[in-house]
Formats: structure tokens, C-alpha cells, sequence
């Protein structure tokens, strides 16, 4: 979407310098008027097919949004029949102390997804509800601050660059982070609040795959980014992102 913004004002330039450059070598009225005519014309025919594939672009797009919305909706939907199913048997079987366990998963999960919907920046959380979906070769382990609303901290751009940060470490992690390509990875990671600074941090749950090539995807990723990439002394490859909050105003008011 954004090149088509910079090509159509593109290409009227060219035009409006194609048709001085014809005028000057064409002197009849008549000639300037057609060289002028089909310049128009082939202007107005590239803006048509401009619209027409931005269009198009939309379209793929919303289908694929919504696609995905449609799984993670059935993938939550199998989640809670799948617990109801284990709940309701325990009651039958009259097992009380295995109820308690059942019930205390499904308030724990509950209880992340709804800190996930308050997080305010609606492209992470959108990744994260639906990361099974698109992800399946890593397990992903959310954890986060209570209370924490992420759009009051940060800047729109802030907002922005941070979701891609969390999007690229943990591609890194799925493709240099694993010992073998039919492992699934299990990963860790922590979203919290700390000294004027949103920290995220990444733990892998076992041993990671080529430690170097992980750290030299993450590092030239953030290299002259806003968030910061650093490595972590711990049992295994442990990454952490931060960046400054800076909606300042905001930030008792998120408190």
C-alpha cells in the first residue's frame, strides 16, 4: 500500500516532464494536444490498475485476518470443551481434589488472556491470542505484569516497533533457536514494567539450537532500533528487549 502511495505522484512527475520535453520538440497545437491526450490517458489507465491491485491487496488481506480469526475462535472454543469435558468427568467421578487442579488451569489461562486484551497495542495482541495458529513449531508461555496497558506507556511508533521486536525474536528463536526442525520449541515470555522501561523477556525452556546465529538475528535486527536487544546470563539462551516509555504524561495514569 505504502509504495503505490509514492508511485502515482512518481509517475505524474515523469508524465508532466515526458510532455514539457515533447512540447518543446513539437511545435503544431494539434500534436501538443494529442501528446498531451495519451500522456492523460496512460496516467489515468496506471492509477485504474493502481486501485484496482491495491484493492485487491485489501481483500487477501482481510480474508487472511479473518481466516485466522476464525481458527484461534475454534482453537479457544476446542480449549474450553476440552476442559468442561475433563471438568465434568471429575464431578461424575466425584474427584474433588482433581476438580480443584481443573479449575484452578482454566482460571490461570483465563486470567492470561485477559491481561493479553488489556495490553492496548492491538497488533501485538492480536499476535498473541492467535500465535498457536500461525506458530506451531513454538510454545509459547505468556506471563504478565498485572494491570499492565502497554498503549497508555508507549507511543504509537514505540507501540509499533516494539510488536515487531517480539515478532522477530521469537522468528529467531523458531528457526535458530531449536536443535532439530520437528522439535517444538517451548519459550517463555515475561512482559513487565521496570524503572521507566517496558521489559520483554525471552527464556527457553530447554537447550536452544545454534546460541550464535540466535544472537546475531536478534542483535543486527535491533541494531539502531529504539528497543534494545540484550543477551541474558542463564542455563540457556535468555534474551531481553526494552524500551523507554514514552508517553510520560500517561504513565501514572496506567499505575
Amino acid at each position: 500500500m505504502m509504495k503505490h502511495r509514492f508511485t502515482v505522484p512518481t509517475i505524474g512527475v515523469l508524465l508532466a516532464i515526458a510532455s514539457l520535453a515533447l512540447h518543446y520538440f513539437v511545435k503544431s497545437p494539434i500534436g501538443h494536444a494529442v501528446i498531451s491526450g495519451c500522456l492523460f490517458v496512460l496516467f489515468w489507465m496506471y492509477v485504474r490498475h493502481i486501485r484496482k491491485q491495491a484493492e485487491s491487496e485489501r481483500k487477501h488481506l482481510l480474508e487472511s485476518v479473518q481466516r485466522t480469526a476464525a481458527a484461534t475462535l475454534s482453537h479457544h472454543r476446542h480449549d474450553w470443551m476440552n476442559d468442561l469435558q475433563i471438568l465434568y468427568g471429575y464431578i461424575k467421578m466425584g474427584k474433588i481434589d482433581k476438580m480443584a487442579g481443573c479449575v484452578e488451569r482454566i482460571k490461570g489461562r483465563m486470567a492470561v488472556e485477559s491481561k493479553i486484551s488489556r495490553l492496548g497495542i492491538p497488533s501485538l495482541v492480536f499476535y498473541l491470542q492467535s500465535f498457536r495458529e500461525v506458530n506451531g513449531s513454538v510454545q509459547l508461555e505468556v506471563d504478565i505484569e498485572d494491570d499492565l496497558q502497554l498503549g497508555c506507556l508507549l507511543t504509537a511508533d514505540d507501540a509499533e516497533e516494539l510488536t515487531e521486536a517480539i515478532v522477530e525474536t521469537v522468528r529467531a528463536y523458531q528457526y535458530a533457536g531449536r536443535s532439530s526442525w520437528g522439535e517444538i520449541l517451548q519459550l517463555k515470555m515475561s512482559i513487565a514494567r521496570e524503572n521507566g522501561e517496558v521489559l520483554v523477556r525471552f527464556d527457553p525452556l530447554s537447550a536452544s539450537g545454534n546460541k550464535e546465529a540466535l544472537r546475531r538475528h536478534i542483535e543486527e535486527w535491533a541494531e539502531g532500533k529504539r528497543v534494545r536487544a540484550e543477551q541474558i546470563e542463564s542455563e540457556f539462551s535468555a534474551f531481553r528487549l526494552r524500551i523507554s516509555c514514552g508517553n510520560l504524561n500517561e504513565v501514572n495514569a496506567c499505575l
